[in-house]
């Protein structure tokens, strides 16, 4: 396995935990079992984030970045939901 493959492995590794995580914190019936769940999540996200940036810096993962025009569909789409 190379580092692509690790960090990769690494990035889907922490989205299904992340997952799980939310599942737990909004299924607790515990306040502070779920502030502690809460606080996971939170890090899990930030450790996705250095995983996405370090892939991204060696040209791992790109994004493309979404049209203006898209971006405004969408968000009209959304803002016309509101209550």
């Amino acid at each position: 396995m190379n580092d692509q493959e690790r960090i990769t492995d690494m990035i889907l590794s922490e989205k299904k935990m992340s997952t799980n995580y939310n599942t737990f914190a909004s299924e607790c019936v515990d306040d502070q079992l779920r502030n502690e769940y809460l606080g996971i999540l939170n890090k899990s996200h930030q450790t996705q984030t250095a995983l996405f940036k370090a892939a991204q810096s060696k040209g791992w993962y790109t994004v493309e970045q979404a049209p203006q025009s898209k971006i405004s569909e969408t968000y009209n789409k959304f803002n016309m939901q509101k209550p």
